[in-house]
């Protein structure tokens, strides 16, 4: 964008007249400002005598503006003066942001320079029209085997990873993260990512860092955007930076690039989200959620996914892989319920698989990606279908295994499945820096899938084809 369409932004989201008004009374976590007429989700100042800090307007009652701080409320007292700031909230995308570490407001954290000048783009931005949204059908590399082998995922599909505390939900996002490689054109069409974006919201301090050199690494970092709130700040503050990351991720993609977004965690948004319902008046309802958690979820996931120009060509793609963190391990709890029936496919990490040491901790048979045929060759499905068969086999008798109870000549399809068990953990397990090849990842499936076939064959219990129909020609005979 050249500088004078980014001056013209700048004017057009501008306030054209700065109304003031002034604070009445602190309740919990929200001031009262009378004579105050302002938008919801529009930014003040709050003049103190410690000096500004910013609020954002939550809701009103009875011609107050009820605020809610994106700081500590230490110095704020009745009678400060409130002033608009952005009544339409907005945040500057552009090329200068990667490789950095901001907060929800847009501005580094990092201790490095100011972020060069970008173009502005809405905090909260209108979801894609369903009927912009083609379907999806071109693969993208993740770099992580038992996601490519087993979930496939395709460029605008939204992922959940679902897991309890210290399953290695985070470590699986950074792998995701230096994996889904720049401008990576794979032998068998699969895309890589151009710009990854991630926020992390409600982390505790230390993991930040933890998670930029360690997870994310300098490979990772050069061509990504991290956005971050941890526990310590404000709900409003935790809710801004989830919507920040999204329109980041929308500002790349309508420049026509393919945008990884990764969210850790879902849950503590969440959270976020409902301190800010409880603190304006909403009623709880399951398990403490109010009614706007359940609003909040599918206005932020559904951010993610492929746009469709008027001329029929893709514009650019956001793929989302956002982490929910399972309380107490229950599926069917609120959050992760409702993210399940959302998001178009989920990646289920296992307790019991961490403790054994088989990492990703990805539960091949929990797991799900609802494009997966879609963006799999029919030789890729099918291996697949034929290694999940053998998995199942497994668990059925693992118990029966681990006591030495299993009499092998029982079932043929377990007896395989018991003899190619470590090739296919072999096949699905990775170390934290290790990359895959995805075309030659799914080659050695498939010849994995090949040779539990022909075993299975030999033994009679392999799938069986049809014999071929037949028609009649004119004369009475059967022809092929």
């Amino acid at each position: 964008m050249r500088p004078l369409e980014q001056a013209i932004a700048r004017v057009g989201s501008a306030d054209a007249l700065c109304i003031r008004g002034r604070i009445r009374a602190l309740r919990g976590l929200t001031l009262l400002a009378e004579d105050k007429p302002a938008v919801v989700g529009s930014l003040v100042q709050i003049r103190c005598a410690t000096g500004p800090k910013l609020a954002e307007v939550v809701g009103f009652e009875a011609g107050n503006a009820i605020l809610m701080l994106l700081e500590q409320s230490g110095g704020v007292r009745a009678g400060d003066i409130v002033e608009s700031v952005q009544s339409q909230p907005t945040i500057e995308v552009g090329d200068g942001l990667l490789g950095r570490v901001v907060n929800g407001l847009g501005m580094p954290i990092d201790g490095g320079p100011p972020i060069e000048s970008a173009a502005p783009h809405p905090l909260h931005a209108v979801p894609i029209s369903a009927m912009r949204r083609p379907p999806i059908n071109m693969p993208i590399a993740t770099g992580v085997a038992s996601v490519d082998l087993l979930a496939p995922v395709g460029c605008g599909q939204r992922v959940g990873i679902f897991a309890g505390p210290g399953v290695g939900k985070s470590t699986l996002l950074g792998m995701i993260a230096r994996g889904a490689g720049a401008h990576v054109q794979h032998a068998d069409g699969a895309q890589g990512a151009d710009v990854n974006v991630i926020v992390l919201i409600g982390e505790r301090g230390r993991e930040v860092r933890e998670f930029v050199e360690g997870a994310l690494g300098e490979a990772g970092m050069a061509r990504s955007v991290v956005v971050v709130a941890t526990s310590d700040e404000s709900p409003v503050m935790r809710v801004r930076a989830a919507h920040a990351a999204c329109a980041i991720a929308e500002g790349f993609r309508d420049q026509g690039k393919r945008v990884v977004l990764m969210l850790d965690s879902v849950t503590r948004f969440a959270h976020a989200q409902r301190q800010i319902g409880l603190a304006i008046g909403e009623p709880p309802a399951t398990r403490g959620y109010t009614p706007s958690v359940f609003a909040a979820l599918p206005q932020l996931l559904e951010r993610a996914g492929v746009v469709e120009s008027d001329n029929g060509q893709t514009e650019g793609s956001i793929t989302g892989f956002y982490a929910v963190l399972v309380d107490g391990d229950d599926l069917t709890e609120p959050v992760s319920d409702a993210v399940r029936g959302i998001l178009d496919g989920h990646l289920i990490l296992s307790r019991n698989l961490a403790q054994r040491g088989h990492y990703p901790a990805i539960d091949p048979l929990d797991s799900v990606s609802r494009v997966g045929a879609a963006v799999s060759s029919k030789e890729h499905d099918r291996a697949r279908r034929t290694i999940v068969r053998l998995l199942a086999a497994y668990r059925a008798v693992e118990e029966l295994i681990q006591i030495g109870a299993y009499t092998s000549g029982a079932d043929p399809v377990t007896d395989v499945a018991v003899a190619l068990k470590p090739r296919i953990d072999a096949l699905l397990q990775q170390e934290i820096g290790e990359r895959i090849d995805h075309a030659k990842a799914v080659a050695s499936m498939i010849a994995l899938a090949q040779e539990a076939e022909e075993r299975l064959g030999a033994s009679g219990q392999g799938k069986k084809r049809s014999p071929p129909t037949q028609r009649r020609v004119p004369g009475g005979q059967a022809a092929a």
